[in-house]
């Protein structure tokens, strides 16, 4: 039997297998501390960006509930229950879609002019809650189209029209197409018959499944 006796008073040791095994980790996990250490310093300049950008929405959020407060204080004054009464009804109108656009395209036929046609429309609340129309008409010439804002301007249905822009039509059959903006004013009493138009047969529908 052969044994292996160290008789040296300092036994040898491996320190580079030593160095190389622990320095490895050693570095690994001074690498993750710096990870982790960046990305807490990268999320605490994220929170204090977040909280300053939720700061400026609470004190616009605040600012606009200042400003709609203000204007339903001024629209709650005796002398503007008119105007207030009239631009509920318009936005209830357009929220609830009743908004005839039977009786809308009636009113602008008759003061379309001869060889002048609509290409376009859309509804909108101007600043003073009034409904305005943004349209696109085409024709062959732009005394027409003056003539048609004319017309809108006299009739009772529209107000406050002018011509936007003109441009020239390309693949279509008009010459030029104009942008005419005017505010609509609608027949409130033809807007009410025609609401209850569209009741009546629901409570008589009602009243009929009621009955035993």
């Amino acid at each position: 039997m052969r044994l292996d006796i160290n008789l040296a008073s300092q036994p040898y040791e491996d320190s580079r297998e030593f160095w190389l095994r622990w320095g490895t980790a050693l570095v690994a996990a001074a690498v993750l501390t710096l990870a982790l250490l960046a990305f807490t310093v990268m999320g605490w300049f994220a929170a204090r960006r977040d909280h300053a950008m939720i700061a400026t929405y609470r004190a616009e959020i605040a600012q606009r509930d200042r400003t709609r407060q203000q204007a339903q204080d001024f629209l709650n004054r005796p002398e503007n229950r008119t105007t207030r009464d009239q631009s509920q009804f318009l936005n209830e109108l357009i929220e609830r879609k009743t908004l005839s656009w039977t009786h809308v395209l009636e009113d602008l036929e008759k003061v379309m002019p001869t060889r002048v046609h609509l290409v376009s429309i859309r509804p909108e609340l101007d600043e003073d809650n009034q409904l305005k129309l943004k349209m696109v008409v085409g024709g062959d010439s732009r005394d027409r189209a003056l003539e048609l804002a004319r017309r809108m301007e006299e009739s009772r249905r529209f107000t406050q029209t002018y011509i936007e822009t003109e441009h020239s039509a390309q693949g279509s059959g008009d010459t030029i197409q104009f942008d005419i903006n005017g505010v609509y004013v609608p027949d409130t009493a033809a807007a009410h018959e025609e609401e209850v138009k569209k009741v009546e047969p629901k409570k008589k529908e009602t009243s009929k499944r009621s009955k035993p």
